[in-house]
């Protein structure tokens, strides 16, 4: 065997998501899209869950033009019952997930003291009870298959308060703690349960910070690496925490921020 098949069998066995099925939420726009692109590019069959329609057909679209094999399904994560069904309807495409991604989320941020019980409702809703739900729909049945991957998309508020964190930062907060949780119970079993951290990433969730250019060249200055995060930039950790080489990590906070969190 040559020293390139010897070297691709390798990273393969390491990284390959061949013959894994991801969920990922929230896989339609911003970093959600960007990794269910690398999982279905490393070889998993996904599906994307998300609200608009048209959004989640055009991704699913341009996944089928690279050749990977995706779906999409229409969900509600606001409400229990729009997120069950979500579930039910994800694994009628390709079966049960070796895989969820929970990128799904809302960022209503006013003033702490205009921040009313139905802002405060629907951000718990959407950033922590949709991926409790579909965790404990999931999780359980990935620990008795011995494998499975639960990987959280989570914020600087959940360890810094600053721009208005609000009921945002409490459920990033605590949806870190969840994966901790998750972790305790399901890793023994196999399955992993992490969070990425990303910096300020320009997104549509941060349309609203995204539109002050003086802000987005401050919180630039404030990386090591002296710009904002891209979407793709999440390609190569979600791959590497959703495949075999990171049987290992699990209950961690992954930060991907260009050393924001730590200048």
């Amino acid at each position: 065997m040559t020293r390139d098949a010897t070297s691709q069998r390798y990273l393969s066995e390491l990284f390959s998501l061949d013959g894994r099925v991801a969920v990922v939420t929230g896989g339609s726009s911003g970093i959600g899209r960007a990794v269910a692109g690398a999982l279905a590019q490393a070889g998993a069959s996904v599906v994307v869950v998300a609200r608009r329609e048209a959004e989640l057909s055009a991704t699913v679209d341009e996944l089928a033009a690279d050749g990977c094999r995706a779906a999409w399904v229409s969900g509600d994560l606001s409400v229990r019952d729009g997120v069950r069904a979500a579930a039910e309807r994800a694994v009628e495409a390709f079966g049960e997930p070796d895989i969820l991604v929970n990128s799904a989320g809302i960022n209503l941020r006013p003033p702490m003291g205009e921040l009313d019980e139905e802002v405060w409702d629907a951000t718990m809703a959407v950033n922590l009870e949709a991926p409790y739900l579909l965790g404990r729909r999931f999780g359980p049945g990935m620990a008795e298959r011995g494998f499975g991957r639960i990987i959280h998309i989570s914020s600087q508020q959940a360890h810094r308060a600053f721009v208005r964190s609000g009921a945002y930062g409490v459920s990033k907060g605590a949806l870190e703690s969840l994966a901790r949780s998750q972790a305790e119970a399901w890793s023994p079993y196999g399955v992993t349960c992490n969070t990425l951290v990303p910096g300020f990433v320009m997104t549509p969730l941060n349309a609203r910070l995204s539109s002050d250019p003086e802000r987005v060249a401050a919180l630039a200055a404030r990386t090591m690496v002296g710009r904002n995060g891209l979407a793709e930039d999440f390609a190569g950790a979600a791959v590497f925490l959703a495949g075999r080489a990171s049987g290992y990590v699990t209950g961690q906070a992954i930060f991907v921020d260009g050393g924001f969190s730590v200048h």
